[in-house]
């Protein structure tokens, strides 16, 4: 009896340990899983920064390039406020979900504004041809403090920079759906089998028509990526993704619809949608589902 009373024990003791060496491994895996998360996290804030600083510095070279006080008043109002954004976003931690949506929703309203300055300012410029001299003498001041600040060789270089920015696409009214067998909505991820990403490119008169790649990544709640779609490169790494599609854009609002079907098991929780095109991350939003 007391030898099977130490076997007993020396078979429970091997479980336990069996047990520890499993949590400590998926503990370790989550916390990868987390570093990745927060780099991204980091990565889309940093870009948010950077777009906030060019816009404010295209206010500086609107504001010389007319004579007009009304406008220029105009210009100084939302450069203020766009530099207001940049100080509120340097203060906002990465993973503060709800302030980062928040502050990324105000640049595409920044960026839709300025978009706006530059067409009617080129529109100003093209009716009154007295303004080219001074116009020449302007942008080769702002092309000086443009190399300073930004390292620009060229004015051709600072041209394409700013076309870039404006002609960047907007992911607009993302949704995320969970559909059971019946191909009803569900909100129990328990009975989900199909995942249904929607959400439309805005009208951009400025970007470049044609065929566009649109990859959509939907990181669970426990950080890992849905699915097994690839990859594709972003901000000089690699990034999985859940779904992909090709999409003909000609320039006006193109609605967009991505299936997956589910061949995993679901939990209830946050899910967040991450949708990314040219090279840039164009939209995200989060979704709770039980």
């Amino acid at each position: 009896m007391k030898k099977i009373l130490i076997a007993l024990l020396a078979i429970i003791f091997a479980a336990l340990i069996g047990g520890l060496i499993y949590l400590y491994k998926n503990l370790d895996e989550q916390k990868q899983e987390n570093r990745e998360m927060q780099e991204l996290a980091e990565l889309d804030k940093k870009e948010m920064e950077n777009e906030y600083q060019q816009f404010a510095a295209q206010y500086s070279e609107m504001k010389t390039q007319i004579n007009n006080d009304s406008i220029i008043e105009q210009l100084s109002a939302e450069q203020e406020k766009t530099q207001r954004l940049l100080a509120e976003l340097q203060r906002v931690k990465a993973n503060d979900a709800r302030e980062i949506t928040r502050l990324k929703k105000e640049l595409a309203t920044v960026r839709a504004v300025l978009r706006s300055y530059v067409l009617e300012i080129d529109s100003l410029n093209r009716l009154n041809q007295n303004l080219v001299e001074e116009n020449t003498r302007v942008k080769a001041q702002f092309q000086e403090a443009t190399n300073k600040i930004a390292g620009l060789n060229t004015e051709k270089q600072s041209l394409s920079e700013k076309v870039a920015i404006a002609a960047q696409l907007d992911a607009i009214a993302i949704n995320m759906t969970a559909k059971n067998k019946r191909g009803k909505k569900t909100e129990d991820m328990n009975k989900c089998k199909v995942v249904q990403v929607d959400f439309a490119l805005a009208k951009n008169v400025t970007a470049s028509s044609g065929m566009k790649n649109v990859y959509v990544r939907i990181t669970t709640p426990t950080g890992s990526v849905l699915g097994e779609g690839g990859t594709f490169n972003y901000e000089n790494r690699t990034l999985e993704y859940s779904m992909k599609k090709s999409v003909e854009y000609g320039g006006q609002e193109t609605p967009v619809s991505l299936f997956w079907n589910v061949n995993q098991a679901m939990s209830g929780g946050t899910y967040r949608v991450s949708i990314f095109a040219d090279g840039h991350m164009i939209g995200s939003k989060s979704f709770s589902f039980k």
